[in-house]
C-alpha cells in the first residue's frame, strides 16, 4: 500500500507537475463526489437505478469490445467469445430486470465496501504519524459498516440501500479527496515557507 514518509517535501519538489495535478483534480473530484453523495443520500432509489444503468451499459460496452477484440485477434478463442457473451447477457439482464439487477448490484457493492475498507485501513495505518490518518481510518470504518449493514438486509432493501450506501460512500470518499488535496497544498506552502526562511 502507499507509504507516507518524511521525504514527502523532497518528492513534491521533484514531481511538481504531478503534485499540482493531484491538488487540482483531487479537489475537483472531491467536490463532485460530495455532491453526488448528498444526492444519493436524499434520492436513494434514483441513485440505485442510475448506478444500475451505468454498470449495465458499462458491461454492454465491455462485452461488445471483448467480442470485437476476439473477432479481430483470434476468432477461434472460445473463452473470449464466452466472456463477451456473458458480459452482454448480464448487462441486458440488469437493464430488462432492474429489481433483480439492483439486488445483484447490491451484492457486488457489498463486496466493494469490504474491499474499500481493507484498502482504507491499509492506507490509514501507513499514514499513521500524519495529521489526516484518522480521516482515512474513519473512511475505512464507514465502508466496513456499510458492507455489514448491506449484507444483513440483502436482497430485500436493495433498491433503497444501493443508492443510499453508494451516496454515503461517495460523500466520505469526496471528503477524503478534498481534504487530501488541501493537505498537500498546505504541505507545499510549508515547504516553500521553510525554503524561503
Amino acid at each position: 500500500m502507499w507509504k507516507w514518509n518524511d521525504q514527502l517535501n523532497l518528492e513534491m519538489n521533484i514531481n511538481k507537475n504531478l503534485v499540482d495535478n493531484f491538488k487540482k483534480y483531487s479537489k475537483i473530484s472531491g467536490i463532485v463526489f460530495i455532491i453526488l453523495g448528498v444526492l444519493g443520500i436524499f434520492f436513494p432509489t434514483v441513485m440505485s437505478l442510475t448506478t444500475l444503468a451505468f454498470v449495465a451499459y458499462l458491461m454492454l460496452f465491455a462485452g461488445v469490445f471483448a467480442g470485437w477484440f476476439t473477432w479481430t485477434s483470434n476468432k477461434e478463442d472460445w473463452a473470449g467469445w464466452l466472456k463477451s457473451f456473458l458480459l452482454i447477457l448480464v448487462g441486458l439482464f440488469m437493464l430488462f430486470y432492474p429489481m433483480q439487477g439492483v439486488a445483484t448490484l447490491g451484492l457486488l457493492f457489498a463486496i466493494y465496501f469490504f474491499t474499500d475498507a481493507f484498502a482504507g485501513f491499509g492506507l490509514a495505518f501507513s499514514m499513521r504519524p500524519q495529521k489526516n490518518w484518522i480521516l482515512w481510518l474513519l473512511n475505512a470504518i464507514t465502508s466496513l459498516a456499510l458492507g455489514v449493514i448491506f449484507v444483513v438486509d440483502w436482497p430485500f432493501s436493495s433498491l433503497f440501500m444501493v443508492g443510499l450506501l453508494v451516496g454515503i460512500s461517495l460523500l466520505f470518499d469526496g471528503i477524503a479527496l478534498l481534504t487530501g488535496g488541501i493537505l498537500v497544498d498546505k504541505a507545499e506552502e510549508e515547504s516553500t515557507h521553510d525554503t524561503k526562511a
